[in-house]
């Protein structure tokens, strides 16, 4: 039988009016995994601790989802930092999840990086290597979501470290692999059928189609839907009823 983990970036409602807590809830009922925004582009400690309470009962694994120190922008501009202060801002923001984690008694299972800290990670050997090894030294049992086929994901393999191949129900891709830059008018995906054909395409057929029509062939371990897109709770809902009718379960790794 197909399995899938289907994952959301979560706890970030906090700056993304008008989402709320509540949303965040709502979304849970469909997913296996989140990550949890650790306060440097989104998030804070109570929504932290109310989302790992939920998330307990419902089976669902927990991951830090750090970030360049950059609320103003979400997360989303390129930083250039010294090599020491990137690898303490990511360790400290994987240790404050973990914390409020182990308050709740669970562990964190992965750690997923946001914004453009993952995409630049996706492409820039130094900084996944950076950012590897500060999860690597925090705990190296630690998972490592990070985009199929990128940079991240052969770092991290080859540190010896456990990783999981994303992809995403909500963006568009390129003939490279990558995603769309989010300054292009098509890199998000708002048609409830696309989005639901493309994820169908990933985990059955190991595939996906570019805006330029191209099939480039990726691993789907995991599929990402963003707690801030526009239509993301019912996207959940569409895509989890769906990989149930095709017999596919969602557990997560």
């Amino acid at each position: 039988m197909l399995s899938i983990d289907l994952n959301c970036d979560i706890g970030e409602s906090t700056l993304l009016w008008p989402y709320s807590i509540d949303h965040d809830l709502s979304l849970m009922q469909y997913v296996s995994s989140i990550n949890i925004a650790c306060g440097f582009h989104a998030g804070d400690t109570d929504t932290t601790q109310q989302l790992i309470a939920a998330a307990i009962p419902r089976n669902i694994a927990v991951g830090a989802h750090p970030s360049f120190p950059d609320r103003e922008n979400f997360g989303r501009k390129e930083m250039n930092l010294d090599e020491k202060d990137l690898y303490r801002i990511i360790y400290q923001q994987i240790e404050f999840i973990a914390g409020v984690a182990l308050s709740k008694g669970v562990r964190i299972q992965h750690v997923k990086p946001h914004g453009a800290l993952y995409n630049m990670a996706a492409r820039d050997h130094r900084l996944a290597f950076i950012l590897c090894s500060a999860i690597q030294s925090y705990d190296e049992d630690l998972m490592i979501y990070g985009l199929s086929g990128s940079e991240l994901i052969t770092v991290a393999d080859c540190m010896g470290l456990r990783s999981c191949s994303e992809v995403f129900a909500d963006r568009t891709y390129q003939d490279d692999g990558s995603l769309t830059p989010r300054s292009s008018s098509n890199a998000l995906i708002e048609d409830e059928s696309q989005s639901l054909e493309q994820v169908l395409e990933m985990i059955i057929q190991g595939t996906v189609t570019s805006v330029q029509g191209m099939k480039k062939s990726l691993k789907a371990e995991t599929v990402c839907i963003h707690s801030d897109g526009k239509h993301a709770l019912k996207f959940a809902k569409t895509i989890h009823e769906a990989l149930v009718q095709h017999g596919i379960d969602t557990f997560h790794p």
